[in-house]
């Protein structure tokens, strides 16, 4: 598939190749649907390069989501990866799926397809630029260039049309993304997600304990307190520390987690043997085992050396412990960025009750195009509405920070 020509209103360009192009200048457009045709060195080093890269944008983890069955055309997953090339130089790509339903996205546009079904429109296929199941803000559109980011922009839009798709949306952007999805009808969302952000410097968690407000640190060791005295210690194993067994106690883990909510877990064990053979670096688990030495509870959380950066991910337990959740899910992971001076820990989506343990209000953002006119002035509406509802609501937020607002004079707990 050729790109279309920079002037021409988007649309697909079949059959031609990039030597036939009426302008020598233009790029190749490749659509792949299985990721582990693209070359790793030069996605890996696009990603790199970008404003905000993660773990979860790196091809191999992507790879696995696909060889693994996690993430596949069965499953509603059909890869349709876009890739810009100068020669056999990649300078843009994006991870991209023909979606059949709205599961594991974390935007929820559910809404949308109901209303499209009630007016006898299909809704599904749509083509969704996003990290499967994974709600981890960053870059999106990798690139070279600006010029480059804007063929990638051009090909998703050619791709819906020669598709004849609902739709084609970007989840979870950096700002580049953002302002390279600005007008053309394109459509801005905003969300909210709550991290803890450092400045670096190595600290005991007792010392960033004294900077929240007295209720909330009281709160914290009272939960920290009671998982101690049920007899619970924690392991902390990271990279290729993690052995097979870890590895199978924590998938267990997993999924009970989703079996208590009367669901399928999402990702498959081959999926994380994957990890640990492809990506071991990037990975911390932390093992609960009570007075008897055994296992009773797993988290695991994705770790980025280069940019100082953890984020939560999954966890589970074999029995109920109260406050085990808290202390596997936020306090463990926060004490070990604590005291290796990392910068940013991510605890997922969703969740104010995160805020008393320190996690902040964080804006996130998406982008949308939707092909139907009518219906994309009214999410345009919608949008616009809802915007200014989440304005508020952070704005709301920040007024309630945990964080004590000037030096308390206080007896020690």
């Amino acid at each position: 598939m050729a790109a279309p020509d920079a002037d021409a209103a988007p649309g697909p360009a079949v059959g031609r190749t990039a030597a036939e192009t009426p302008h020598a200048a233009q790029p190749l457009i490749r659509v792949d649907d299985d990721p582990a045709a693209l070359p790793r060195d030069q996605w890996n080093a696009l990603l790199a390069a970008s404003p905000w890269p993660s773990p979860f944008m790196k091809l191999e983890y992507l790879e696995a989501m696909q060889a693994s069955g996690s993430a596949v055309a069965s499953k509603g997953w059909q890869a349709q990866f876009l890739s810009v090339w100068e020669g056999d130089t990649l300078i843009a790509a994006c991870p991209a799926y023909l979606k059949g339903h709205s599961y594991g996205e974390y935007v929820f546009d559910w809404a949308w397809a109901d209303a499209y079904e009630r007016h006898g429109l299909p809704y599904y296929p749509k083509l969704l630029v996003a990290v499967p199941f994974t709600p981890v803000p960053g870059s999106r559109l990798l690139a070279r260039d600006d010029a480059a980011r804007a063929w990638l922009v051009k090909a998703l839009r050619a791709l819906t049309a020669r598709s004849e798709l609902s739709s084609v949306h970007v989840l979870f952007g950096d700002e580049q993304d953002q302002r390279a999805l600005t007008g053309d009808d394109w459509l801005a969302r905003q969300q909210v997600q709550f991290h803890w952000t450092g400045d670096g410097q190595p600290r005991a968690f007792a010392d960033y304990l004294a900077t929240l407000q007295r209720e909330k640190r009281k709160k914290i060791q009272q939960e920290r307190r009671k998982v101690a005295e049920a007899g619970i210690r924690f392991e902390t194993l990271r990279g290729a520390a993690i052995t097979a067994a870890d590895w199978d106690f924590f998938y267990e883990c997993y999924t009970l987690t989703y079996l208590a909510h009367r669901n399928k877990p999402y990702l498959t064990r081959d999926f994380f043997a994957r990890m640990a053979t492809d990506m071991p670096a990037h990975w911390l688990m932390f093992v609960a085992r009570d007075d008897q030495g055994e296992r009773v509870a797993a988290s695991l959380v994705a770790i980025d050396e280069s940019q100082r950066a953890a984020y939560g991910r999954y966890w589970g337990s074999t029995r109920y412990i109260p406050h085990l959740h808290f202390d596997a899910c936020y306090y463990q992971p926060l004490a070990w960025c604590l005291e290796n001076g990392w910068r940013r820990f991510e605890g997922g989506a969703q969740g104010e009750h995160k805020m008393a343990r320190g996690l902040m209000p964080v804006a996130t953002h998406s982008a949308h195009w939707l092909a139907h006119p009518q219906f994309r002035e009214a999410v345009a509406d919608f949008l616009q509405r809802e915007g200014q509802a989440m304005d508020e609501y952070i704005d709301e937020l920040e007024r309630h920070q945990p964080f004590k607002a000037a030096p308390e004079l206080e007896r020690p707990d």
